[in-house]
């Protein structure tokens, strides 16, 4: 085989569109994600959602780091022809909800992750000024 990516175009990508054939696109390349499924920390119910479209700004959004970027190559199948991709429509498919509260319980976590902390600097200050006046 030569060096020549293969070309897909979007109406191709979307028929792959489900956990036992699952491809997804990002950054204008087409990646087979369907043995990755069951081991994406996001949960494959996110992958499934990103299919039929680009999903550069659902991966972008999420913040991937840069071992989970070299891992993609391992599942890189070719590119996406950029004139089949419609412009930047918003394309919905039905599990975004789901996927808007993962989104939700992320950032629960994330002020979690700081008022957790605070509330024990504050009790262990509080019990200090207390023992201390008693």
């Amino acid at each position: 085989m030569g060096n020549e990516a293969k070309i897909f175009t979007l109406p191709e990508v979307s028929e792959h569109n489900h956990a036992h054939d699952c491809w997804i696109i990002i950054n204008g390349k087409v990646y087979n994600v369907t043995k990755f499924l069951e081991d994406h920390p996001g949960g494959d119910e996110v992958l499934l959602s990103s299919t039929g479209k680009d999903a550069t700004d659902d991966f972008e959004d999420v913040g991937h780091s840069e071992s989970a970027r070299e891992m993609m190559e391992q599942y890189y199948v070719g590119e996406i022809d950029p004139t089949t991709i419609p412009k930047k429509t918003k394309y919905t498919p039905p599990k975004q909800p789901h996927y808007n509260q993962d989104k939700t319980s992320e950032f629960i976590i994330k002020i979690l992750q700081f008022l957790v902390p605070l509330a024990i600097l504050g009790l262990a200050v509080g019990i200090r000024i207390y023992t201390k006046s008693a």
